[in-house]
This record gives C-alpha cells, sequence and structure tokens, in this order.
C-alpha cells in the first residue's frame, strides 16, 4: 500500500525543525563550472550552521515506511540524497536547498534503521546488506512515482546509489558517489588488510561480538561522536551540527540494521533469502554505465583519498573523479558548494532533456 501522509514530528523520536528560509542559501548558476578540487564555498553565512530539514514526510516503499524530507517542485527533475552512517539526513541541510533553488525535486530519505524509516511488518528480517538499500532506494523511486532520479551518496548511501546504478541503470539518471565505486567484494572480506587500517576498522570487529551488540545498544550516539572525529579529523563539528542526529540513532531497528550490515560484508553472517539474487549480481561487481562523478573528501580519515584510476574499470560511461579540499568522509556537509556542484554538472552529463 502506498500510503502518503505527514508525520508530527514531536510524536515520533522528537525530530523537531521548521523549514529552511529561502533566502538563507544563496543562488547557485546552473550549469556550474567543473573544477577537479578544492571548489569554493558559496557565500553562505546564513545557512551555514542551520541543521533544520523542515516537514519529514512518510510513504509506504517496499517492506519499509520510509520518512524523507522533500525539497523544490514536485515537477523538478529528481535527485536522491543518501545519507551514511553513524549520520542521518542533517548531512544534507545544505545541500538540499541549493539544489531545490534550481527547481530541481529533492528527496533526502532516512535510511532503514534511522529516524522514522520503519519496517512495515514485525516479522521482516532487519537486513543491513547491501542488497536491501538498493532494493529500498527503487522500492522508494516506485512509491513515489519516480521513474528515474540523479542518485546520490556518501558511504552507506554512495553504496546504494551504486547498487541501484548498476543494477536498474533505467532507474538511474545519473550518479554522484562519494567514495567511488562502493559495491563490496564480499568474497575478499577475509583478506587482511595493512594493520594500520584494520585499526581503523575496529567498529567492525566490535560489531561482530555480542559486547559490541550491547556497546552500540548503550552508546550508540558516543560511538557515533567518535566516528564522527576520526572520520573527519579536520571537521570542528559544534554539538549544533551533532545534536540533531542523536534522534534518527533512537530508531528501534537501529542495532539490528547496523549489526547486519558489518557482520554481513566481513562474512561473518549470511544474507537473507530474499536478496540471494540480487547479492549474486552484486558479487560479480556490476559495472556503472550512467554517467557518474566520484569524490574524495581530501581529509577523509577512512577513504584515502586517490586519484580513481583503481576503480575506473567499473565505470563504463562519463566518469569523473573529483578530491575536495575542506572535506573528509561526511563530504555534503563539510563542503555542501562542491557536493551540490557535483550533481549539477553530473546532470548536464546526463539525458535529462
Amino acid at each position: 500500500m502506498k500510503n502518503k501522509k505527514t508525520i508530527d514530528r514531536r510524536k515520533f523520536l522528537n525530530l523537531a525543525a521548521t523549514a529552511l528560509a529561502a533566502s538563507s542559501v544563496a543562488m547557485i548558476t546552473l550549469p556550474f563550472t567543473a573544477q577537479a578540487e578544492g571548489i569554493n564555498h558559496l557565500n553562505n553565512p546564513a545557512g551555514s550552521t542551520d541543521t533544520t530539514m523542515g516537514e519529514i514526510k512518510q510513504i509506504n516503499a517496499g517492506v519499509l515506511n520510509i520518512g524523507y524530507a522533500e525539497f523544490g517542485p514536485a515537477n523538478g527533475i529528481p535527485v536522491v540524497l543518501l545519507h551514511g552512517w553513524p549520520y542521518d539526513i542533517h548531512s544534507y541541510a545544505q545541500v538540499a536547498p541549493m539544489l531545490a533553488k534550481q527547481s530541481l525535486r529533492v528527496i533526502v530519505p532516512f535510511l532503514r534503521g534511522n529516524g522514522s524509516t520503519v519496517f512495515l511488518d514485525a516479522k521482516t528480517p532487519r537486513s543491513g546488506e547491501q542488497a536491501a538499500i538498493g532494493v529500498d532506494l527503487i522500492a522508494l523511486l516506485d512509491a513515489l512515482k519516480i521513474d528515474k532520479a540523479v542518485l546520490t551518496g556518501f558511504d552507506w548511501g554512495a553504496r546504494a546509489a551504486c547498487v541501484a546504478a548498476a543494477l536498474w541503470p533505467d532507474r538511474c539518471l545519473a550518479l554522484v558517489s562519494a567514495g567511488s565505486y562502493l559495491i563490496q567484494d564480499i568474497p575478499k572480506a577475509s583478506e587482511p588488510l595493512a594493520p594500520e587500517k584494520e585499526l581503523e576498522n575496529w567498529y567492525q570487529f566490535y560489531f561482530l561480538t555480542e559486547r559490541g551488540k550491547a556497546g552500540l545498544t548503550r552508546n550508540r550516539n558516543e560511538i557515533a561522536r567518535i566516528e564522527w572525529s576520526r572520520l573527519s579529523p579536520l571537521w570542528h563539528f559544534k554539538d549544533e551540527d551533532f545534536s540533531p542526529t542523536t534522534a534518527a540513532r533512537e530508531n528501534p531497528d537501529y542495532v539490528e540494521v547496523v549489526l547486519h550490515s558489518y557482520r554481513h560484508r566481513l562474512g561473518a553472517v549470511p544474507g537473507y533469502p530474499e536478496y540471494e539474487k540480487i547479492q549474486k549480481q552484486l558479487a560479480l561487481l556490476p559495472a556503472i554505465t550512467v554517467p557518474a562523478i566520484t569524490l574524495d573528501g581530501k581529509d577523509d580519515g577512512y577513504n584515502t583519498p586517490n586519484d580513481g584510476k583503481s576503480s575506473a574499470s567499473k565505470f563504463t560511461g562519463f566518469r569523473e573523479h573529483r578530491i575536495i579540499a575542506n572535506a573528509g568522509h561526511n563530504l555534503p556537509q563539510e563542503n555542501p558548494d562542491a557536493f551540490a556542484q557535483a550533481v549539477i554538472d553530473v546532470l548536464n552529463k546526463s539525458k535529462y532533456k
């Protein structure tokens, strides 16, 4: 059932916010001038600390009732902005209205296990595997009656966008992926990395244990704050940046979804039967054929920025790789101008006209 409605945010996870004022975001020119590195911030002082996302809508989509923020005209070219872990939709508090000012229809959903996105059936497995989040994205497009959209994201969100772009290219106008090609090669999960890289994955190993489950349950926000600092070592975020995201981690399925995601990617638990066919397709590491711009934050504390050549074979259409200055892992929040510019640039390479 495709039941679309708005919710009282004080009654659900206390996600109180007000709509962004249109005057808080400086106008962007369409098209942008492409720059590969060090894209300057727009003159946007009023919006620089604004973390509100406006009204949260709800819609039944596949196995979920998805909460999402929407900006821009209903008849605009659709753009979906997907957050990562341990973040939420507030990563796009500045990007979304920037794009809406260009008459784009911007959709910013909570991923499964986050915010007001909930499962419709208590019996549905709380899967966090990559196939599941890719399917969720296509189900959201179906529910919103969107034929094609620009799919964008970072971290988990970029993975969902890559999955959808690779397996359902007819639903993807173009792709912006912070982190490049993020479809997981799970059969290689047992291969050790360099010791310093293994150290960075501490939380993934922690989540394999029952102690890790108890720790995530008890200390979900403390763990998130540690990861924010570690993944973006030069981003001096403030309490007003972090605090609006804490309610999203109070979702009743947050722990189970997060645990399954990391346990599955490390080969510690199997996927669920309903996603088996799709996971087999993903195991082939399918190429992405749609126009794509990939991004690396120059100061990313997890993904070492590179020239993109190692993943070049996974993009068979137009692909441009950019290293973004003044940004770590949470790239759209740390350098919203660069992320918004990438969306506009890749849209201009698509066949939307």
